[in-house]
């Protein structure tokens, strides 16, 4: 800490603008890996409650009454009032194949609830591309500053440049310990989302299948493997 404040106090403008730069991104890297850890560790214990709660239940109205109980952020949910959805009569929608439009509105509704999982991670993974070079042209304008220093003062010794460089170098580590924890969140977050992504993906096909068999109790189940 004092050779940030030392940074600081000492540094021009340029210093100042990446010192707090990196300042800026790592409250904000941690203020999403600390909001993000909370809401995907809820998603993943909602879906393993959720889904077998849903399925269990007796009627369509009490499966519902359990995604509200247990679906807390509102990743089922969506799912279920895709697969309800029915397109006003009269309209070119209404007039389309029923399974078609139960697939789109489902993988609509799935890439929604996708995209509100991956929130945030474009931010991580700028914050871990760009903070190393950050900090690195930091620490290059830092040693450039000093070494202008050192010249204008006539003089030049060892014990004259290595405190100015020793203290610039500190930007670099300023960038790497900013950019790590984001990079690691980053690719701890991606293989969660991965994973609830999957068990909505089943969720939703499943939904499918059970409101095809509404629609058409009759309908001849010469589905291939993958149940499509």
């Amino acid at each position: 800490m004092g050779s940030f404040a030392q940074i600081w106090s000492e540094g021009d403008g340029v210093s100042r603008v990446v010192a707090l730069l990196l300042m800026v991104m790592s409250v904000a890297a941690w203020v999403l890996i600390f909001w993000k850890s909370w809401v995907l560790t809820r998603v993943r214990r909602d879906l393993a409650r959720a889904v077998p709660a849903f399925w269990s239940a007796g009627t369509l109205d009490a499966a519902r009454a359990q995604l509200q109980r247990l679906d807390r952020e509102q990743v089922l949910m969506p799912l279920l009032d895709a697969a309800q959805y029915r397109a006003p009569s009269g309209t070119l929608e209404a007039a389309g194949h029923s399974a078609a439009q139960l697939t789109r509105h489902l993988r609509d509704a799935l890439h929604r609830v996708v995209t509100q999982l991956r929130f945030g991670q474009v931010l991580l993974a700028s914050v871990g591309a760009t903070a190393p070079f950050i900090g690195l042209f930091g620490t290059v304008w830092g040693i450039y500053h000093a070494l202008l220093g050192v010249s204008a003062a006539g003089t030049m010794s060892i014990d004259q440049v290595a405190g100015p460089v020793g203290e610039a170098l500190v930007m670099t580590a300023a960038g790497l310990a900013v950019a790590i924890p984001a990079v690691l969140a980053y690719n701890l977050f991606g293989q969660w989302v991965h994973a609830c992504e999957t068990e909505l993906e089943g969720h939703a096909h499943d939904l499918r299948e059970m409101v095809l068999d509404q629609l058409d109790p009759q309908r001849t189940r010469t589905a291939a493997p993958d149940g499509d």
